[in-house]
């Protein structure tokens, strides 16, 4: 488990007893066993020295040495205190550990203080997400592989939805035969509710997939991904439903200038900030720049959204293997919404994207 390694590695460099992971999301990153414990406790403890193990509800207990998960796993019933059964687990390893690294952004107020009712004179005062961050940042090649493949999985996706838009189907109609073509070919997870707005609807970047009907001479944005193998697919596309009015072309035209300069720009050295000044100085230019409301992108990797953010003000330089969004976006309210995305791989000279749809403005209607 190099993963875990790495981690063991930063505690005793940093002289910390004990890790308490909290994240379902990192758990599954560092162990290979994901799943989502609702209110019930899932937690990863990582030594310096000592065997690590895992702590889950006892019905995932099966489920998680079926993973190759060759560590300790305890489990606990719904009546049992978990937190006590933890200290003693713990104690096992450390008879008195002081020093904690946790997850701040993701540990609760209650069940930290849990923990200090039964370790009183231990410090939670080192947070681990900049160092979890660092270890998820850069893609190893077996998740630069999950990755176009669950790329290719939203390729098809478009297709779907390029083959059923049309006018008087509603939004939810075009979600509903995407995520139903996705599950006959054994796809049976999206990384986040599919995503289908029609005319000025798609004006609104956080609306939702709704009833609204689609109509001749308006734009349709879609934004959606699968899950493969725990690694995620992330794009979106725009298209044109007949004939569209000379701001529409306009402002599709600005905004697919905008995403293929970014991506045209990526590079190791380049600075997230760099990269999205590229994509928004094209838009401001245009005039359209007060409707660009939102960062160029985001990384992703089993999520949609993680570290890093590519937005001013960031000057973290990119590098090989990391994974983010170009995602440039023109949102008029009361008229229309374009955006156009593709997740990249950063190259020794450039960049991969995991999405191949064309980008041209299609016309859907037949």
């Amino acid at each position: 488990m190099e993963k875990l390694a790495q981690l063991q590695a930063y505690l005793r460099d940093q002289q910390l007893d004990v890790a308490y992971v909290s994240d379902p999301e990192t758990i599954e990153y560092l162990t290979g066993f994901g799943s989502d414990p609702v209110e019930r406790v899932l937690a990863l403890f990582v030594f310096p020295d000592q065997e690590p193990f895992l702590f889950a509800p006892a019905l995932e207990v099966e489920d998680i040495q079926s993973t190759g998960w060759t560590h300790p796993v305890y489990g606990y019933l719904d009546h049992e205190d978990p937190f006590a059964m933890i200290a003693k687990d713990v104690r096992a390893r450390i008879t008195n550990p002081i020093h904690w690294g946790i997850q701040k952004n993701q540990l609760t107020v209650e069940r930290l203080q849990s923990l200090q009712a039964e370790f009183p004179e231990a410090q939670f005062a080192a947070d681990l997400t900049s160092v979890i961050e660092r270890m998820r940042l850069i893609k190893t090649p077996d998740e630069i592989e999950k990755l176009r493949a669950a790329g290719k999985e939203a390729d098809f996706a478009f297709e779907v939805a390029f083959n059923t838009i049309a006018p008087g189907k509603t939004e939810a109609d075009v979600a509903a035969e995407i995520e139903y073509q996705l599950k006959k070919r054994g796809v049976m997870e999206m990384s986040f509710a599919t995503l289908v707005q029609a005319g000025k609807h798609a004006s609104q970047p956080h609306g939702d997939t709704g009833m609204n009907e689609i109509k001749e001479h308006k734009l349709v944005l879609l934004d959606l991904g699968t899950v493969h193998d725990g690694y995620i697919s992330d794009a979106s596309r725009t298209v044109a439903v007949g004939s569209l009015s000379d701001q529409l072309q306009e402002i599709y035209a600005v905004c697919l200038k905008a995403q293929l300069a970014a991506q045209n720009a990526v590079r190791p050295g380049v600075t997230a900030a760099e990269l999205d000044k590229v994509a928004r100085d094209i838009i401001d230019e245009a005039g359209y720049g007060q409707y660009f409301i939102h960062r160029l992108g985001h990384g992703m990797g089993m999520s949609e959204h993680e570290f890093p953010s590519i937005m001013e003000g960031n000057g973290l330089k990119l590098e090989e293997n990391m994974c983010f969004s170009i995602e440039p976006g023109i949102y008029i309210p009361g008229v229309a919404g374009v955006r156009i995305e593709d997740c990249v791989r950063v190259t020794a000279d450039g960049c991969e994207p995991f999405t191949h749809t064309s980008k041209v403005l299609q016309n859907v209607l037949k």
